[in-house]
């Protein structure tokens, strides 16, 4: 197992596998959408899965398919068999949207993929069109519905928005109460394209604690799993559990055990860098999987201690969450 200069360990990697996205949600990406990368700035899926293995030799065991929207690259589920069978890894997850993700359940719960986190910001199908600009509610509904049958550990992420979708916070709480799911609210991050929203974070991670409190008044504070990103809750009776994430204030920077490679890329080792390494140039330089090693080791050795620090370290933010992987 290796660690970063902070002494923790680095064993969970998020891969983007593409940069491009079926829906429009207005906190991910401007209207418009974004300029997407031309095909041959992308990586390969064989280049990618040279990296996995260079990383999986080093400890990571964990890897998470991100976007954009995983699906939307052709030739996934190919790609997602070829890293199943790469050695030292032991947990194969997901991060979609679900609007193609149905018909491909079965075939995720033949590989061994343990989790499945699906984007779901509201279950009222008009603001659920009003967030992400598609009218795609009832396909993510399906979704669901398939990961459950299926036997597949399944998070809803859900993004709090103030003056957007805060009045579904209750009713997605309460899907815990028949369904086996982890209801997450995300404190909204300003990775939009076009900076952040508010001058100030109304529903900060208290915040919406408080709120469910005052539905819930009997919610109970669950142990958290080790290098979580969430405050776990239960109401008592119900099947699910309920997830606070404070993504924007940033509380679990201490135990973060996690690296992401954009879809081009770019080895980020914190949420809120600019990017330390072009893993890319090096691939296509020539460059050995001891080079390779080598320079991941570097980068992590110089890992800033929390987001804040990280973000002190660039200019303003201003990319796509669909260009970062989540």
């Amino acid at each position: 197992m290796i660690v970063d200069n902070h002494n923790r360990p680095i064993t969970y990697l998020r891969l983007a596998v593409t940069d491009r996205c079926n829906l429009r949600c207005f906190y991910c990406m401007p209207e418009e959408g974004i300029r997407y990368l031309p095909k041959q700035q992308l990586l390969t899926y064989e280049e990618m899965e040279r990296l996995v293995r260079v990383l999986a030799r080093l400890g990571v065991s964990k890897v998470r398919i991100t976007g954009g929207e995983p699906f939307v690259r052709s030739g996934l589920m190919t790609f997602m068999h070829q890293l199943a069978e790469v050695p030292g890894l032991t947990d194969l997850s997901m991060t979609t949207n679900g609007v193609l993700t149905a018909p491909h359940v079965t075939a995720l719960a033949a590989l061994g993929v343990k989790s499945v986190n699906l984007s779901i910001d509201t279950l009222d199908r008009e603001r659920f069109h009003q967030i992400t600009r598609r009218d795609e509610l009832p396909a993510v509904l399906h979704t669901l519905d398939a990961l459950l049958e299926a036997g597949i550990q399944t998070k809803l992420n859900a993004v709090v928005m103030d003056g957007q979708n805060t009045q579904d916070i209750i009713p997605l709480a309460e899907l815990t109460r028949q369904l086996p799911v982890d209801v997450r609210f995300i404190e909204e991050m300003p990775f939009n394209g076009e900076g952040s929203h508010y001058p100030v974070l109304h529903w900060t991670h208290r915040r919406i604690v408080d709120h469910l409190r005052d539905h819930f008044p009997d919610l109970q504070r669950l142990p958290d799993a080790p290098f979580s990103t969430a405050s776990t809750y239960q109401i008592p009776g119900h099947q699910g559990t309920i997830g606070v994430i404070a993504a924007f204030s940033r509380t679990f920077c201490g135990t973060c055990n996690r690296i992401r490679l954009t879809a081009q890329g770019t080895l980020k080792t914190c949420l809120y860098d600019n990017g330390v390494l072009d893993a890319r140039a090096l691939l296509r330089s020539g460059a050995t999987d001891a080079e390779l090693t080598a320079a991941f080791l570097q980068a992590f050795s110089h890992r800033p201690a929390n987001g804040f620090e990280a973000e002190s370290r660039r200019d303003t933010v201003t990319e796509s969450m669909s260009t970062i992987g989540g």
